[in-house]
Parts: structure tokens; sequence; C-alpha cells
């Protein structure tokens, strides 16, 4: 973020765009001022549903930490899908070198709503009481390479860089392979090839670093379970489990993330944010009809949440 813009402008900016919470590097010192919970409906999302998480058991170690997201996910369902969150700095004027951290528990895309599940199951596991500074953190260890926010490069843009990294340091288990997952070895060139869609990449710097992402992306193995194999597999992927939904697209390796949800009925369905609006929802569909249905999908990437 550039010093020019105070966190009191960037908030009203943030507001009146309709963004999320942003919260500018040091986390620390950026922590916006809580008037009340009343007042605070992000806020309140934290404390209750942690409170939920607690009263409910499903913090214990033996509880996946997957089912802890999900009990969030379901007490998020209703909640409004918004897109491009996490670049409204851009449109404010903000610095790509200084990425402000975005959080909310009352609005999501599809990606922040598997950060947020995650992170709120993440905070809830401790005995200390919920701050959205902890929330921040987790987060944050989440969404950025190395769990280092060091500008908008550092952020995990292909998702599937997200399970890889994620399960380089113990946050997922990668579960293409032992579900037989095909390798996809197609070049991820979509951010580049398509630069007008990205305003961080008119700074020939940030083009420049995230083509060479791109290239060193070109040695990571990802393994998709081919839309035709999923109904075989239901039974060995969990609730919880994080989903994203791989794409013959060129250049780009998913085009949807979400969450696994086994009903009442043991049925396998989707939890997410869907990506044409509306609110957090569970599907109708089952999860083989669901992905079965995605224009241009080639299948799923699935990756096990660990308490890390």
């Amino acid at each position: 973020m550039s010093d020019m813009l105070s966190r009191r402008t960037l908030l009203r900016r943030a507001a009146a765009a309709g963004a999320a919470l942003a919260i500018p590097a040091p986390l620390a010192a950026c922590m916006r001022e809580r008037p009340g919970l009343a007042a605070d409906p992000d806020g309140t999302r934290l404390h209750d549903w942690t409170r939920a998480l607690r009263s409910e058991g499903l913090v214990v170690r033996k509880t996946p930490l997957g089912r802890s997201a999900i009990r969030v996910g379901e007490l998020a369902r209703g909640s409004p899908y918004e897109p491009y969150t996490l670049d409204t700095y851009l449109r404010s004027g903000g610095d790509p070198g200084s990425e402000p951290l975005t959080l909310s528990l009352t609005q999501f895309d599809c990606v922040t709503l598997v950060e947020a599940c995650l992170g709120v199951a993440r905070v809830a596991q401790s005995n200390e009481a919920p701050t959205w500074q902890r929330l921040g953190s987790e987060v944050e260890r989440m969404r950025y390479r190395d769990g280092k926010r060091e500008g908008y490069t550092s952020r995990l843009h292909y998702f599937s860089e997200w399970i890889q990294d994620g399960a380089r340091r113990g946050l997922v288990r990668d579960l293409g392979e032992e579900l037989g997952g095909v390798e996809d070895q197609r070049p991820l060139r979509f951010m580049t090839a398509h630069r007008d869609k990205y305003p961080a990449l008119r700074n020939v710097a940030v083009f420049q670093e995230i083509e060479e992402i791109e290239h060193r992306l070109d040695h990571e193995i990802r393994r998709v379970i081919p839309t035709k194999v999923i109904p075989q597999l239901v039974d060995r992927i969990e609730t919880g489990d994080v989903l994203a939904f791989a794409t013959e697209i060129a250049g780009l390796d998913v085009t949807h993330a979400a969450f696994a949800y086994r009903s009442g009925d043991g049925v396998l369905r989707v939890l997410h944010a869907p990506l044409s609006g509306g609110v957090v929802e569970v599907t109708r569909a089952t999860l083989p009809e669901y992905v079965a249905a995605i224009k241009r999908s080639t299948g799923v990437l699935v990756a096990r949440p660990l308490r890390g």
C-alpha cells in the first residue's frame, strides 16, 4: 500500500467499493478499532463461530480440521458472493509492491471462503480469545508463498500452487497421487497471456516477476482426478477436503475452489461461494454431477486440510 494512503482513507475507499477489510503491513500495527461487536458484523461472526466450534467439540485433536472448516462454512451459508476483493486496493491506487491483507467473514469469493473457513477453524483450536489479528495471521500463511506477504507477486494466484505450497508447509495434504490423479503438464501462462485482465500487471516489474513464477511452476507436479473417475472415489473424499476444479482453458489450472461436503444422507456434495454470484451454499447436485456440468472441466484437484 502506498504510504500516501492512510489507513482511514483505505478503509473508506474499500467500504465505498463494497470490499472486505484491507489491512496493510505490518499486520500488528494496523488492526482496525472495534467500537463494539454490535457495530462489527465481522468481529461478531469470528467470536460466534469460534464459540460454536468449541461448544460443539469440533476443536479436539481427533476431529479433522476439514470437519471444523465445514461447520464454519455451514454458518456462512447465505453470505453474499463478492468478486475481486483482494484487488480492490489496486483500483484505489494502491501499490502492488505492498499488498494489504484483505479479510472478511461477511462476504466471500470462492478462494476467500476456503481460506476464511480454515482460518477460523485454526483460530478456534487455541484456548485463547479469537482476535482479528490471529485470523489474519492464519489467512496470511495460506494465501502467500511460504506464508510471507511480500506484495502482489507473493500471493498464490494459481490455486494449484496454493495446494503445492501448503503441502510443503504441512497445511494440507495433496491427495492427487493417492487418488490416482493424472498429471497435468500444460504450462500455466494465463495471467501473462491476459495481462489486460490484471491491473497489477501494468507494472512492468510485476509482470516480469509473474512471468518468472509461471515458468518456475513448469517444474511443479499437479495431478487432476479425471471427471469420469470421480464417481468411483467419492467414498475416499472426506467432508472438508478442499476441491479445485480443473479446466482445459489454455494456460489455466483451475476455475473454482470449494469444499467437499457430505450431508446427513451420506451424499457427497459441494459447499462453495458460487462463481456465478449469489450466496454461500451447498449444491443440490452431487460432486460427480457438479463437476460433469462445468463447461470445459477436466476434473478436480483434492487437498486435505491439516491442523498445521
